[in-house]
């Protein structure tokens, strides 16, 4: 089982979270598992919905945490360990309010940047030393108050269609980063939507 590559898109379960910012990692994810005709499954053990899918000749696990966000790492520690994928070979897809809506930004390790799923994983899987790939979902307000307020917000009406056009590209990201490694992931791929000012 030496070949897995992880695939992790971060948000909350739950039909009331489906629609927010927070859950950007999710919907990237369901957007992949569709490119791919993947199917899911909930696995109870692991806490955690997967589905599995092949691209480029390497065997690719989606994983969604089903732990809600703060405790995103016990989902993808037990996952990791399970199909023994390394750190290496796996990439953590979650929103970022420091970024705006219709920038993406994929990095090979790095700080949680006061992010509670990340910060979850780093603890449980004892590492920085994973890729992350960040979707912008913009910054209306400063402070924590308002910021909890704005990420577990839905997108509005006006910005799906960037919404739409943002979860693509992360999507085209993601695949590249399987078939072909990080660097070309990130030089093709990394920054706002083309025609974005």
């Amino acid at each position: 089982m030496d070949d897995w590559h992880l695939l992790v898109g971060l948000g909350n379960p739950g039909k009331e979270y489906v629609h927010t910012r927070h859950n950007a990692g999710f919907m990237v994810l369901e957007l992949l598992a569709e490119r791919w005709h993947a199917n899911w499954r909930l696995e109870a053990k692991f806490q955690a919905r997967l589905a599995k899918a092949e691209r480029g000749g390497r065997r690719v696990l989606l994983c969604q945490p089903q732990t809600f966000m703060n405790l995103s790492g016990e989902a993808v520690q037990a996952v990791g360990a399970y199909y023994q994928i390394p750190a290496s070979r796996m990439v953590i897809a979650v929103d970022d309010a420091d970024l705006p809506l219709g920038e993406i930004r994929m990095r090979p390790k790095g700080g949680n940047g006061g992010h509670h799923g990340l910060e979850s994983v780093e603890q449980h899987v004892g590492t920085r030393e994973y890729a992350r790939l960040r979707i912008g979902i913009g910054r209306r307000t400063e402070g924590q108050r308002m910021l909890t307020g704005h990420v577990l917000g839905s997108f509005d009406s006006n910005e799906q269609e960037l919404l739409k056009q943002v979860l693509a590209k992360a999507a085209s990201q993601l695949e590249c980063w399987v078939t072909a490694g990080i660097e070309p992931a990130m030089n093709q791929f990394n920054g706002p939507i083309e025609g974005l000012v």
